[in-house]
C-alpha cells in the first residue's frame, strides 16, 4: 500500500518528459510544446557575432490560434534586475550612487516604517541581503496583483524583517523596488530612461520597454495561467518587455563586458550580481543564460504558468535538453 500510495505523488509528467530519447535537432524538441503543458514557446540562440537563430512553437495567441512569432515582445519579470543592477553599477561608478549608503540616506521617509532601514546598505538591496519581506509572497497577491510602486511596498512596511542585514540571503521583489526609487530620486527622473540611454541605446537594442503601456498591445505575446481563461497580456505588473532577440543580446554584452564602459565598472557589477537570470509571473517564464562552453546565449520563453504543478519544472526540463542537443551539434 506504502509503495502505491508513494507512486501517486511522483511527478509524472516530469518522469515521462525526462526519460523519453533526446531528439536531434532543438527544433523536433521545441515542436514538443504542448506535451509539456505550453501554449507556446519562442527559443533564440545567440552565437558568437550575434549571429541569432529562433525556434518557435504553439501560439502568440491561441484564441485566434496565431501562430508563435519569433519577434513578440514578452514579459521578462524577474530578468529585469540583471538591467537594473548594471544601472546601480553605472551609477556608483559615477559618483552618483554609494553601495554603502543605507535605504534611510536615500528614502528618510522610509526610517520607521521598514525595520533596519539606517542598516540596510543599498549593496544589500542589490545582492538580496537586506531582509525585507517580499511583497510578492504577501497571501494571495497574484490574485489581485498591485500596478503601482507604493501599492506595492504597502504590502510590506511596518513588517518586520525576515533577518537583521547581511545576516543571510533571501530574494526579495521588495529590494528592487526600493532601488528603483531610489534611482528615481538620485536621477531626478524615471530609472527606465536612464536604462535606454546607458544600456539599450549603446547596444542598439530597440525592442525593449519598460511598460506594457508604452508598447502596441499586439506585439505582446499572450500570457496563460492553468485553469484562468483571460489572456494576461494586458495587466500592468511592472516587468520590462523584450524580444528574444534584444535579451539574448544584452545577456551577450553582459557576459563579455560590453555593456560596461570600463574595467572598474564591471568589477563593481561582478561584486554585487549575477551574469544571468529566470523570470516567472503569471502567463510568462523566462530563462535566459549565457553557456561559456558553447559559446551561446540561449533565450527561453513560454506563455503557461501554473504555480501549483510542475509547470516551471517542465520549462527547466524543456530548456535543458535543448543545451543538450546544442553541445551535441557543438
Amino acid at each position: 500500500m506504502g509503495t502505491i500510495i508513494s507512486l501517486y505523488f511522483v511527478p509524472w509528467p516530469i518522469v515521462i518528459a525526462w526519460i523519453k530519447p533526446l531528439p536531434k535537432t532543438v527544433q523536433e524538441q521545441v515542436d514538443k510544446v504542448s506535451d509539456y503543458g505550453f501554449d507556446g514557446i519562442i527559443v533564440c540562440v545567440n552565437k558568437t557575432g550575434n549571429r541569432t537563430k529562433f525556434y518557435t512553437s504553439g501560439y502568440k495567441n491561441r484564441e485566434n490560434r496565431i501562430p508563435t512569432d519569433p519577434n513578440a515582445l514578452f514579459k521578462i519579470a524577474s530578468v529585469s534586475k540583471l538591467y537594473n543592477a548594471v544601472a546601480i553599477a553605472k551609477l556608483a561608478r559615477d559618483g552618483k550612487l554609494s553601495l554603502d549608503k543605507t535605504l534611510s540616506d536615500y528614502l528618510p521617509e522610509l526610517k520607521d516604517r521598514i525595520e533596519y532601514s539606517d542598516k540596510i546598505t543599498v549593496r544589500m538591496l542589490v545582492k538580496h541581503r537586506s531582509g525585507i519581506p517580499n511583497f510578492t509572497d504577501t497571501y494571495m497577491y497574484w490574485a489581485t496583483p498591485k500596478e503601482t510602486e507604493n501599492e506595492q511596498l504597502a504590502l510590506v512596511l511596518d513588517k518586520p524583517a525576515n533577518f537583521k542585514p547581511d545576516a543571510d540571503y533571501e530574494y526579495s521583489n521588495t529590494n528592487y523596488l526600493l532601488l528603483s526609487k531610489i534611482m528615481n530620486r538620485v536621477l531626478g527622473y524615471n530609472k527606465f530612461e536612464y536604462i535606454q540611454k546607458e544600456i539599450l541605446n549603446p547596444l542598439n537594442l530597440k525592442h525593449t520597454f519598460g511598460s506594457i503601456q508604452d508598447v502596441n498591445i499586439d506585439d505582446v505575446m499572450s500570457g496563460y495561467y492553468v485553469g484562468y481563461d483571460k489572456d494576461l497580456k494586458t495587466e500592468n505588473i511592472g516587468s520590462i518587455l523584450a524580444t528574444a532577440e534584444d535579451l539574448s543580446k544584452f545577456i551577450r554584452a553582459l557576459n563579455d563586458g560590453s555593456v560596461f564602459r570600463d574595467k572598474k565598472e564591471q568589477e563593481i557589477y561582478s561584486s554585487i550580481y549575477k551574469y544571468e537570470h529566470t523570470g516567472l509571473i503569471p502567463g510568462y517564464q523566462t530563462i535566459a543564460k549565457y553557456h561559456k562552453d558553447i559559446d551561446a546565449v540561449v533565450i527561453q520563453f513560454t506563455n503557461t504558468v501554473n504555480f501549483e504543478g510542475y509547470n516551471w519544472n517542465m520549462s527547466e526540463l524543456m530548456y535543458n535538453r535543448i543545451i543538450r542537443i546544442l553541445r551535441k551539434k557543438n
